[in-house]
């Protein structure tokens, strides 16, 4: 069930807003999801806005540069990014959401992202939604940051 969250890094300097589903909490074993801590959340672009801290945000991206990894420069809190799993989409991190106990949010769906390729492949053969060829997620970024004050 869609319900509009707001939520942000530790520091406060990001915010953002975001019609999430709770249902579709997943995990991702893969090096920077885990060292992250990240609990992902899909969302939309047209369901996410940016309140506040556009300039606060760094961007890291490594391997294949379709993934755009935000982080606050300030804080450093992970609380948003474009997967490359889905580059025209944004996930928020639930962990990130106000009023969220972390421990008590649990995941009902993984991502075998230590095999990206192989994952990716069954994510879609499972009905997962599919992104554009070859879009790079700076161009959703992009979006975001643009429509953002």
């Amino acid at each position: 069930m869609l319900e509009q969250r707001e939520g942000g890094c530790h520091c406060g300097r990001v915010r953002f807003r975001a019609q999430v589903d709770l249902e579709l909490l997943s995990q991702c074993n893969c090096s920077v999801c885990t060292k992250k801590g990240i609990l992902h959340l899909p969302v939309a672009p047209e369901d996410f806005d940016l309140l506040r801290g556009k300039n606060a945000l760094t961007v890291y991206t490594f391997g294949t540069g379709v993934a755009q990894h935000t982080f606050c420069s300030h804080c450093g809190m992970h609380a948003f990014y474009v997967p490359r799993s889905q580059p025209d989409r944004i996930t928020v991190n639930a962990r990130c959401l106000d009023d969220i106990d972390g421990l008590s949010v649990k995941p009902t769906r993984f991502f075998e992202g230590r095999h990206w390729e192989e994952a990716q492949r069954r994510r879609i053969a499972e009905g997962g939604h599919t992104a554009p060829a070859r879009l790079n997620g700076a161009v959703t970024l992009k979006g975001i940051l643009d429509r953002a004050p």
